[in-house]
């Protein structure tokens, strides 16, 4: 290893020094470690800001269970993350569901997972309807077939708008 001047490496170039993966790393980094000390100055008087605000409300705007057999969340379409999902023709995959909203101003939220294979499927503005892009089984925006090769419906889920619209609610 290279002789390396006091206090000039950063955590990340020490970490990949050892030989470290880029996945490891983002386990260091996302989880967090005892390392959290390395590289920090003592007079910082806020070594450890809160990055959310508001904690407890989810940074980017969703709460609730987006995976699973209990979907229940609430997208608040104010949030930066989920301010396109205001302007008609735009999808968004959140845990295991495609939500989106038609080129007909209507919500709707799908199982995400073809019934075909489990590919991910996707919107489409120009034939406003969903596609499986891997075998190319189609869609309605009720989540019933329109074209093979999968032969069962995708699972729809019930979205309530708030009178303000500026939330969405997918239930199961």
């Amino acid at each position: 290893m290279n002789s390396i001047e006091k206090g000039s490496m950063k955590r990340g170039e020490f970490l990949r020094s050892l030989g470290l993966s880029t996945s490891t790393l983002m386990a260091f980094y996302c989880l967090g470690t005892t390392m959290t000390a390395c590289g920090s100055k003592n007079d910082d008087p806020n070594p450890n800001p809160d990055p959310d605000p508001n904690p407890g409300t989810g940074g980017n705007g969703i709460s609730g269970t987006t995976t699973g057999n209990n979907i229940n969340f609430t997208i608040d379409l104010t949030n930066s993350s989920n301010t396109d999902l205001k302007t008609a023709g735009n999808s968004k995959i959140i845990g295991d569901v495609l939500v989106a909203l038609s080129t007909t101003g209507n919500y709707v939220a799908l199982s995400k997972k073809c019934t075909h294979e489990g590919n991910t499927v996707g919107y489409r503005k120009a034939q406003n309807d969903i596609q499986c892009p891997v075998h190319l089984s189609e869609f309605t925006l009720t989540g019933a077939v329109k074209q093979g090769p999968a032969a069962s419906p995708l699972t729809a889920y019930t979205v309530t708008v708030s009178s303000d619209g500026n939330t969405l609610t997918v239930k199961a």
